[in-house]
């Protein structure tokens, strides 16, 4: 036995036991060479019931040492023999019987330059190797991978001869079908580099492809098993290998899988701390761990954050000296640092500053990556990075700026909320001076709602003493129309009012100054939005703006700016078109000055007399009268409430209406008629004319507005009558005869209209028109229109429709005071051809009523 290298007992008692054990596998191992499968089966399992039989009489020690030499002289080359047994039983059995043996032999370490070959063969089959393994059934794969493990934990450093052996299995194992044995693998992996720790470095970069190819595996066990050995790999082997599986460890950090992410988090951390080389790998592992402190999971953030903590401060007790006057001399944090955030350690600060120009374009690279998941982790990470960086941002600041007006264009709200967020601590740690400089510049260059986001976050993160010289400024700029006009496009006035409010916020009573810019702003996006829901936004933004001026809200607002708003707009109202920005400012104003607006009439009118001329722009010229009517049917409360708009009357009906009524061919100037209409009814409904004024406006415009009687439309025509009905009233009586005589014949063709509206109405004017010659005097001279009228409106009684019946039947009897027996006749000879005798005998009954009156 001396000869053969294997040392024999040291006792009596052992020697007598090792004997006594080798005459029972003396007895026990010809049956392993038996031909048939069943003996060979049975001398296995009677070796097992031998291996497992205890023997309480002999202590622990002294049973290994009997053991070691029958083990290793008979029993272990059998063993590693039957492994290749053609029955599945007894390789089974073979493999269970090396784990029992391993266990109790003395010396486990003495087995291994015939086991690892073995099971080298098993396993990895020659080189090169081949696929599949040589062993078949992969719970047998499982148990040889789980003898290697068992090899590597009891063989310890003097595995070392043998390391290629172990990682040609290894190899192999890692990307077995079976997903036991590959984390059993890794397990071994991990325990391999371990055990062999000064030898392992030279053979650790082999198993990285495998691993690799591994780490995507379908069972999440198996990924964290995974990245488990693949930073035990690493931590005792070649550190270079950190850039073959920085690209797969990221990808992890997208598993849906908390566990495995926690095991990314975890080993990174690891490899801050510990990892020999890690100072050459800081700007590469970094941003692995900040992306782990907004994890979904608390518990992974938390982690994150620990061991982020350790790697600062040891790196800070590392450095002590180069850091001795930080330490000594530490900087506060700023007065305005954000109060959820807790401010990072010095440590921590530290080597993201000295990293961040290695850091950064990465990041900034994937905030706009194709990848969804990639830009929330990017943006994520961006935020965490401003955080530390501080002050320091200002170095790397145009950069960050370009990152961030690409994520702010981002469709993903996680991205958009991570980059306001950086937004804001640009606000923070930056200096406005700088920060809006560049700001501004790019959306000179480009304006667009990413831009305006930021700009809105930069404002925010900015304290009210940083601001307030810079405020008059980005107000004058958002004013300017490469910004204030540049879109029509919702997100863009969404963005553009977060900067209006932003500067309120963080202004406050400050924004006085820029007061009259910032309702510009305001009134513009009321004019593009085109009362959609923004209108409410902005509605209460100027309530805001409107607070810290210290006036009584919108109104007050606009009686303190009205004047310089409309010097801004109107200079340029002769080349308004209706696409012009001015013209929707304009129309805003006019909207919703409310009282205000009487004050401004000398710069209102003008203007609308300008625009409302008949060589201007038809389509202007509708909008401007529509919008002038709904401002003067209120007009005691909006162009009237100072009691001055009369002396504006002439230049209101004779420069803006007269024209505007006159016939031209053509859809749109019918239209333009029918709100000149609109306008004058509204004029004259508003109760702002007195009588004598509501003459002067008769005088002017009566003409026109007969001839509008013809018109197409039938709101034109009904208000038409109603306007004739009113001027009529306001007349009091006859005042020229050869004008009034000529009113009467236009109403009565109203009584054909298609609209019964239309019908009645013009039957109420000539019920006025009566009034008006009975109250007027000289009758006589208008008895041959009246008996024409009289044998006309007759015909009418007739009419199918009710309410023109009555209607005509009131004109009848309020003429019939006039000449009623010329009536009473006229009726009698309708009455005669059988005609409406209803309605006929009711007015003749009245002719009686009135003749016994007198």
């Amino acid at each position: 036995m001396a000869a053969l290298g294997i040392a024999e007992p040291s006792g009596p008692a052992e020697a007598a036991e090792a004997v006594e054990l080798g005459r029972t596998l003396g007895r026990l191992l010809p049956g392993l060479e038996a031909d048939s499968k069943l003996g060979r089966r049975r001398a296995l399992e009677a070796l097992r019931r031998e291996l497992e039989a205890v023997r309480p009489e002999s202590p622990g020690a002294a049973d290994a040492a009997a053991f070691q030499g029958p083990w290793a002289r008979l029993l272990l080359p059998r063993l590693l023999r039957c492994l290749g047994d053609p029955a599945e039983g007894c390789r089974a059995l073979a493999a269970h019987l090396l784990d029992l043996g391993l266990r109790r032999a003395a010396r486990p370490q003495d087995a291994l330059p015939r086991l690892l070959p073995a099971l080298a063969a098993r396993l990895a089959g020659p080189e090169p190797a081949r696929r599949p393994p040589p062993e078949a059934c992969e719970e047998l794969r499982l148990a040889l991978v789980q003898l290697l493990g068992l090899a590597v934990d009891l063989g310890g450093a003097a595995l070392a001869p043998y390391l290629d052996d172990a990682v040609r299995v290894l190899r192999c194992t890692l990307l077995d079908p079976f997903a036991a044995v590959r984390r059993e693998s890794c397990q071994c992996a991990a325990a391999l580099a371990r055990a062999t720790p000064d030898h392992f470095h030279m053979q650790s970069e082999s198993l990285i492809g495998p691993l690799m190819q591994t780490i995507s595996h379908q069972h999440w066990k198996v990924r964290v098993a995974v990245v488990e050995a693949t930073g035990t790999v690493i931590q005792f082997g070649n550190g270079k290998s950190v850039d073959d599986v920085l690209s797969h460890f990221a990808q992890r950090l997208f598993d849906d899988v908390p566990q495995v992410r926690r095991a990314v988090t975890s080993v990174v951390g690891g490899w801050l701390l510990d990892l020999r080389d890690r100072y050459s790998f800081f700007h590469k592992l970094i941003p692995l761990l900040l992306s782990s402190l907004d994890d979904e999971i608390p518990e992974t953030a938390e982690l994150a954050s620990s061991l982020w903590e350790k790697v600062g401060l040891q790196w800070q007790k590392e450095n002590e000296e180069e850091l001795k006057d930080k330490l000594d001399f530490a900087s506060p944090p700023p007065p305005h640092y954000p109060q959820q955030e807790n401010r990072p350690v010095l440590g921590c600060r530290e080597l993201i500053f000295r990293n961040l120009s290695k850091i950064l374009p990465a990041v900034c690279h994937d905030v706009t990556d194709w990848v969804a998941g990639t830009r929330v982790k990017a943006a994520q990470l961006l935020v965490v990075l401003l955080l530390h960086a501080e002050d320091h941002t200002t170095q790397h600041l145009e950069a960050v700026l370009r990152a961030l007006c690409r994520a702010g264009a981002d469709e993903e709200s996680a991205v958009l909320s991570s980059c306001t967020r950086a937004a804001e601590l640009v606000g923070v740690f930056v200096s406005p001076q700088v920060s809006l400089k560049l700001i501004l510049s790019m959306l000179r260059r480009s304006p667009t709602p990413s831009g305006l986001l930021v700009l809105a976050a930069v404002i925010r993160g900015c304290t009210r003493d940083a601001l307030r010289p810079h405020l008059k400024i980005i107000a004058g700029e958002l004013t300017q129309a490469h910004i204030c006009h540049a879109s029509e496009n919702k997100l863009y006035l969404e963005r553009l009012l977060s900067c209006v409010q932003a500067l309120i916020k963080v202004g406050r009573e400050d924004c006085g100054e820029s007061g009259l810019q910032l309702l510009e702003v305001l009134v513009t996006l009321l004019a593009i939005s085109g009362g959609t829901d923004l209108d409410a936004k902005v509605e209460e933004t100027v309530d805001a703006l409107a607070a810290v001026e210290n006036v009584a809200g919108s109104q007050g607002l606009f009686r303190k700016h009205l004047g310089p708003l409309m010097e801004r707009l109107t200079p340029s109202q002769g080349d308004w078109t209706i696409y012009s920005p001015e013209l929707a400012q304009f129309s805003v104003v006019v909207t919703q000055a409310g009282p205000v607006l009487g004050e401004a009439l000398q710069d209102v009118v003008p203007t609308l007399r300008t625009c409302l001329q008949p060589t201007r722009d038809p389509q202007v010229r509708l909008r401007l009268l529509s919008l002038f009517s709904k401002v003067l049917l209120g007009a005691k409360d909006t162009v009237d409430s100072q009691g001055q708009f009369h002396s504006y009357l002439e230049t209101v009906v004779k420069d803006m209406l007269a024209p505007n009524l006159q016939w031209h061919a053509g859809r749109t100037a019918a239209a333009i008629r029918t709100a000149a209409v609109s306008c004058l009814w509204a004029l004259i409904s508003s109760e702002t004319l007195s009588a004598k004024q509501a003459l002067e406006v008769q005088e002017m415009l009566m003409p026109q507005v007969l001839s509008t009687l013809q018109e197409d439309s039938q709101a034109t025509r009904l208000m038409s009558c109603c306007i004739v009905n009113a001027f009529l009233k306001s007349s009091g009586g006859v005042t020229h005869p050869e004008k009034f005589i000529k009113i009467y014949p236009e109403l009565l063709k109203r009584l054909d209209d298609v609209s019964s509206e239309v019908r009645v109405a013009a039957a109420a004017a000539l019920v006025t028109w009566l009034r008006c010659v009975r109250d007027g005097g000289g009758k006589s001279t208008y008895q041959g229109d009246i008996e024409y009228l009289y044998r006309e409106l007759l015909v009418y009684l007739d009419d199918p429709d009710c309410a023109v019946q009555d209607a005509v039947l009131e004109v009848l009897e309020e003429g019939s005071t006039l000449f009623p027996g010329l009536l009473a006749r006229e009726a009698e000879a309708v009455l005669h051809k059988h005609r409406c005798p209803d309605r006929c005998q009711q007015l003749l009954r009245h002719l009686q009523a009135l003749a016994a009156a007198r």
